[in-house]
């Protein structure tokens, strides 16, 4: 059982940046690929990033490339979500997520078995 805990939301101005940190419970995450999701209130689940459990980078969302990047630190089982320029509409509660060991990453909710409580982030105009 792989348990994850979000951390570093916060409360952030139109612009600015904020990296949110993403620890895993077993030493062997470097085996599972991640994604990054996002909840605004009243909607459903967006898809943000991801990365591969090779550490290669994965697909992300539309309407956060060029401003959102995912990366990895195996030897200490986490993994981050930078965010730079954000956006109000960027507000919501993130998660993130990992797949079976040594699966593929994907877009799809349905595609990863665990998933972390959340962290908000609000981005004010």
């Amino acid at each position: 059982q792989v348990q994850l805990v979000e951390s570093g939301g916060g409360l952030v101005q139109t612009g600015g940046s904020l990296r949110l940190s993403c620890a895993a419970s077993v030493r062997t995450f470097s085996t599972y690929s991640v994604g990054w999701f996002r909840q605004a209130p009243g909607k459903e689940r967006e898809f943000v990033g991801s990365i591969r459990w090779s550490a290669g980078s994965g697909p992300y969302g539309d309407s956060v490339k060029g401003r959102f990047a995912v990366s990895r630190d195996n030897a200490n089982n986490m993994v981050f979500l930078h965010m730079n320029n954000l956006r109000p509409e960027d507000t919501g509660v993130y998660y993130c997520a990992a797949t079976r060991p040594f699966g593929a990453v994907s877009t799809a909710t349905e595609d990863y078995i665990y998933w972390g409580q959340g962290t908000q982030v609000t981005v004010s105009s």
